[in-house]
């Protein structure tokens, strides 16, 4: 059976999806699949292919003439061929871009931001990890070379992670919660606009260092992920 916290997440994601059609004044639809590489604490790194599903829209249009920004929402959903060894994320966000000229745009977004992390075997024995809960403000920048209805153009987002909300794994655990020292996240997209369908590659690396307690055994919770994915999708 789906835990409940991501089946409620799954059917946040699939409305953001429908509303998309139904409320969004510009909105765009898009697959994508490649690669995810992980390695936790001192152990060896996996590489597994993934998928995702992400949809953006606009809420509200803002004005460059009025200097108010554009309300925008959307959702993305992580699901790696292999959850033994890689995370499954699911992610919804909201917040303004505003635009500067024509071609630059912008912003942030409030994000929340669910990660199931899987357990491992360390010398015959299993390593449990909390599952976490994350609340994020990336600053997102756009550039986009033209106004023409082909165009290319540039993406990149950056954030620093917060404390999570640690929820212990279906199977439990013995370990008591870990301490967030640090984390970060990065992703940098270039794409290319076909009119009504774009094509975009994207890359993101995200880190997490927890303290060196009991809690977090030879650095077993610390989390280095880099995800590569190629997709296409389609504009309304």
């Amino acid at each position: 059976m789906i835990e409940p916290c991501k089946r409620a997440l799954s059917y946040t994601v699939i409305f953001l999806l429908a509303a998309v059609a139904a409320y969004g004044q510009r909105a765009a639809i898009g697959v994508a699949s490649g690669e995810t590489t992980d390695r936790f604490g001192g152990l060896p790194s996996a590489t597994t292919a993934v998928g995702d599903i992400n949809a953006d829209f606009i809420v509200i249009q803002g004005s460059q003439k009025n200097q108010t920004p554009a309300i925008v929402a959307g959702g993305e959903i992580v699901f790696p061929a292999d959850t033994t060894k890689h995370a499954s994320e699911f992610s919804a966000y909201a917040g303004p871009i505003f635009h500067f000229g024509s071609h630059f745009s912008a912003g942030f977004h409030g994000q929340v931001h669910k990660i199931l992390i899987p357990a491992s075997n360390v010398n015959g024995q299993e390593f449990a990890r909390y599952n976490m809960l994350l609340v994020e403000v990336p600053a997102v920048l756009e550039y986009k070379f033209s106004n023409e209805p082909r165009h290319a153009f540039l993406q990149a987002q950056v954030s620093p992670e917060f404390k999570p909300h640690f929820t212990a794994p279906k199977a439990g655990t013995n370990y008591p919660k870990p301490s967030l020292d640090h984390g970060y996240f990065i992703r940098g997209t270039a794409g290319y606009v076909f009119g009504k369908w774009y094509a975009r590659a994207s890359y993101e690396t995200r880190y997490f260092k927890f303290t060196n307690t009991l809690s977090n055994p030879n650095d077993l919770n610390n989390w280095k992920t880099n995800l590569i994915t190629v997709g296409v999708g389609v504009l309304f």
